[in-house]
């Protein structure tokens, strides 16, 4: 299992001190503000920066790192991902996963494995599955109990329901 996972996404500046809007990717916001610190990822490259302030706004949260303390220097990290640890992640319900530990489980139908999944998304009506068959293929399945079930992330595992959903 993954130890970091990415938890939102810096957006625009806000204002003229430097804070920028993070926009959670889990929908929970609780969990960033108690952050002191966090790693950027952006073009491929890591950097730790501390958090000096952070508040609310809206759908966001607005974080203000030191270093950054004008407009100018927040627009350099519009774009960056926000990395944290395991345990500074949002704190999952029943039936809640994280993205990061479903990416690469072997997707199993009748005792035969099928695929893997490539990556989970946001489709708009929840979540779409990206699924790698065996063939070389790919399908596109909604994260939903009536069609992917039984997540098993100490065999590496996800049963699907239905055959005809990955034709």
């Amino acid at each position: 299992m993954k130890e970091k996972f990415v938890t939102g996404i810096i957006g625009a500046p806000y204002g003229l001190e430097g804070f920028v809007k993070v926009k959670p990717l889990s929908g929970e916001k609780d969990h960033l503000l108690k952050l002191k610190s966090v790693i950027l990822r952006k073009d491929g490259k890591e950097r730790l920066l501390e958090i000096e302030e952070s508040k609310t706004f809206q759908e966001s949260v607005l974080f203000r790192f030191k270093g950054y303390s004008g407009q100018e220097d927040a627009k350099t990290l519009n774009g960056s991902e926000l990395l944290v640890d395991r345990e500074n992640a949002a704190v999952l319900k029943p039936g809640e996963y994280y993205i990061e530990d479903l990416i690469g489980l072997k997707i199993i139908y009748e005792g035969d494995i099928l695929g893997h999944i490539m990556s989970v998304f946001e489709g708009g009506g929840g979540e779409i599955a990206e699924i790698s068959l065996n063939n070389g293929e790919k399908r596109l399945v909604p994260f939903r109990e009536e069609f992917l079930h039984k997540v098993n992330l100490e065999e590496g595992s996800v049963l699907i329901k239905n055959i005809w959903i990955l034709e």
